[in-house]
């Protein structure tokens, strides 16, 4: 070989090289493409309620074999529809966690389908410090007087009446990203609408108290209510009485643990 041309030789090695290569990479592309569609995702970090528009919302391809459930491939799809959550920036928009088609803005965008929302009067203890927060969950006491039970009318009593409640708001702030805790004077909970009647019969009768749970923490408890003879029977030694009055006084109240 001459010496001259071995330059030459190594020269068209290179673009052959970079050919193949750029011919595998364009091929690689189209096979992406082909085993992939577009799905839209937030294109900057949306918060709870906000409103989607062009302008925060993207499409951007995503693998066939890792698509989610109720996924979304057109952007215009979603335009004017608003989110019960906050989303990560590109994370896919589901159905899920959009509010239903039609709906307008506020806290109504973000109650749950099924649901409603229903706020309480609270102080600084009720409303547990004001570490009651959007997003936490919580149970609902009522402390009133036993009415019609032989031996214990007049007498009082607490009782859990709903348990593993959402909170949705605390004053008008209903961001569930906010960790400082706020005292305020009323509290707004996702409700059913039997839980809703409950809970209205509950503050008729007497006074509420919320009592905040572990966010994961989803056991019902089925308590029989205490009174202050079985609080003060136990400071004495003495085994609790029999409760049954205490069910009996909120029997318009006592919900169904099944939930």
């Amino acid at each position: 070989m001459n010496p001259h041309h071995k330059p030459l030789w190594i020269a068209g090695g290179i673009v052959l090289a970079l050919g193949a290569t750029t011919l595998s990479a364009l091929w690689l592309v189209k096979a992406a493409r082909i085993n992939s569609v577009p799905v839209v995702v937030a294109a900057t970090t949306l918060a709870q309620g906000t409103r989607l528009t062009s302008s925060n919302i993207t499409a951007r391809e995503w693998p066939n074999h890792l698509l989610p459930q109720g996924f979304v491939s057109d952007t215009s799809r979603l335009e004017g529809r608003y989110v019960r959550m906050a989303i990560p920036q590109g994370t896919p928009i589901l159905e899920s966690v959009l509010a239903p088609e039609g709906t307008r803005g506020g806290l109504s965008a973000i109650i749950t389908r099924g649901r409603r929302a229903m706020t309480v009067r609270v102080n600084e203890v009720v409303g547990v410090a004001g570490f009651a927060l959007p997003g936490n969950y919580v149970d609902v006491v009522v402390n009133s007087l036993h009415e019609g039970a032989p031996g214990h009318t007049g007498s009082s009593v607490s009782k859990i009446v709903l348990e593993h409640v959402p909170v949705l708001a605390v004053a008008q702030e209903a961001n569930p990203d906010e960790t400082r805790p706020h005292v305020v004077n009323a509290v707004t909970l996702e409700v059913t609408p039997a839980e809703a009647e409950q809970l209205d019969l509950a503050r008729s009768i007497g006074t509420l108290s919320l009592v905040l749970r572990n966010q994961v923490d989803q056991q019902i408890t089925a308590t029989t209510g205490a009174t202050r003879q079985t609080l003060l029977g136990r400071f004495n030694g003495a085994a609790p009485a029999q409760q049954g009055p205490a069910t009996e006084v909120i029997r318009g109240v006592e919900r169904s643990m099944q939930r």
